[in-house]
């Protein structure tokens, strides 16, 4: 199995053990949802466009909510920063958690259209400047 595979695999685990709401939440096999990767930066002081400081994955945990304010899933990212849900086609915000104080994640609104899944990014920013 692959290391992406295997930390999918554990990134889903871990959703599915948190899930609040099993209706919304669907299996590994699920033909739509929310994927994607949770980076942090800035990663170095005084960032300019041509600068080579990328931001850089996060290891973080997010809580997927419905329309409503509902939560459906808590869920860890791997080690590369990536995470991947099986969800009912709907509306959701993604609300990432923040450190205390840094680094700070900002909410979003997702849509999970049926046999798609959504590509996202959550930032994190640092605090460095």
């Amino acid at each position: 199995m692959h290391r992406l595979q295997r930390t999918l695999a554990v990134v889903f685990a871990v959703a599915w053990a948190a899930a609040c709401d099993p209706d919304a939440l669907l299996g590994p096999d699920a033909p739509q949802g929310i994927e994607g990767i949770a980076l942090r930066g800035p990663v170095c002081p005084v960032v300019s466009d041509d600068s080579k400081c990328a931001d850089q994955p996060h290891q973080a945990w997010i809580v997927i909510e419905d329309a409503s304010g509902r939560r459906i899933v808590r869920l860890q990212t791997g080690e590369d920063g990536r995470f991947r849900v099986g969800l009912a086609a709907a509306a959701y915000r993604i609300v990432p958690e923040s450190g205390d104080p840094f680094p700070v994640g900002s909410d979003q609104i997702v849509e999970v259209e049926p046999g798609e899944f959504t590509q996202i990014i959550v930032s994190f920013d640092t605090g460095i400047r």
